[in-house]
């Protein structure tokens, strides 16, 4: 069975089941252990009968040393701070083999099952992020992207865990500050620092803003494919993070915001669907609409031409009657 935790407040929640929905359609057997950052969240999580999941609340999670950390970091920082320890809760708490962190804007193609597969004999897997030339950010943010983290329930991976967990507890905070940057940076030099960690190769894991300009995607049978631009080589999508994308409103999204999109077949592949995926969401479940948070910033208007034209095709498909909620 492949087990998943992720954690997201209430503001969230739209990303998180789209998330959520996307591994319910591409993995028959999985859970996912939601850790529910504020208790509108949770109780909506509880109130409703998911299937593959279990939410934890705080109250359950935090323990003193987190508390402490809490005093002095921003929501988002904190959230950064409790990556290490939401799979380590996971580990402790439940009898599992082994535990992926994901973040909540990750969207699912196909499963990620060929992506687990590449550990073998190793403990532990990270992403990179793969950037362009022109976003690349690995003196700032480091080399690998804290997206796709998978460890297994033995003594190597416990190991590199426990570490992070330190590390994170004693600083992980929104800026750079010798070498370090939020929780993501102390990855950079795991492969080295510990044994058993594997570097990620699939190309279709960790497919995101900063790096679909090396590749060109196409839709074959109702699934998803890139070519890598500089190798013509041809890889299947397992997920895509929505990174940078922003609601502006109930019907307009903004997507990567920051990052050049003109690409032949990401808003096809992407775009599109995710958007219809939230508005199918919105329209399902009304409790997530009331915590639903709108970006109001002037320097993101007006829409472009294609993100307007991918807003607007959305909205008519999801509101076709063939369409399903």
């Amino acid at each position: 069975m492949m087990t998943f935790c992720t954690l997201f407040d209430s503001t969230y929640m739209s990303r998180g089941m789209a998330m959520y929905r996307s591994l319910c359609r591409q993995c028959n057997n999985f859970h996912l252990y939601i850790f529910a950052f504020d208790d509108y969240c949770y109780n909506f999580f509880s109130s409703n009968d998911f299937e593959h999941v279990t939410v934890i609340s705080l109250q359950e999670f935090e323990d003193q040393r987190l508390l402490v950390a809490k005093k002095n970091r921003s929501s988002g920082e904190y959230c950064w701070t409790c990556t290490p320890s939401t799979v380590l809760y996971v580990l402790d708490h439940f009898e599992v083999d082994n535990c992926t962190y994901i973040d909540a804007d990750l969207f699912f193609y196909s499963s990620p099952q060929v992506l687990i597969d590449e550990v073998g004999d190793d403990s532990v897997m990270i992403t990179e992020h793969r950037y362009t030339d022109k976003y690349d950010q690995t003196k700032t943010s480091g080399k690998y992207c804290v997206q796709f983290v998978f460890f297994k329930n033995d003594k190597r991976a416990r190991k590199v865990l426990e570490w992070w967990r330190e590390a994170c507890l004693e600083w992980c905070y929104n800026r750079q500050e010798e070498g370090r940057f939020g929780d993501q940076k102390y990855l950079d030099d795991w492969c080295t620092r510990f044994e058993g960690v594997h570097e990620l190769q699939h190309l279709g894991g960790g497919v995101a803003p900063w790096n679909m300009q090396q590749y060109t995607f196409i839709n074959k049978r109702g699934k998803v494919y890139g070519i890598e631009s500089s190798t013509k080589r041809v890889f299947n999508i397992v997920f895509y993070h929505f990174h940078g994308s922003f609601f502006l409103s109930p019907i307009f999204f903004l997507f990567a915001a920051g990052y050049d999109k003109n690409i032949k077949g990401v808003f096809r592949s992407f775009f599109i669907p995710y958007n219809i995926e939230i508005l199918r969401i919105r329209k399902k479940y009304p409790a997530i609409n009331q915590k639903e948070k709108y970006e109001k910033k002037k320097e993101w208007l007006p829409y472009s031409r294609f993100e307007k034209k991918c807003c607007l095709w959305s909205l008519g498909i999801m509101n076709l009657c063939f369409w399903k909620t």
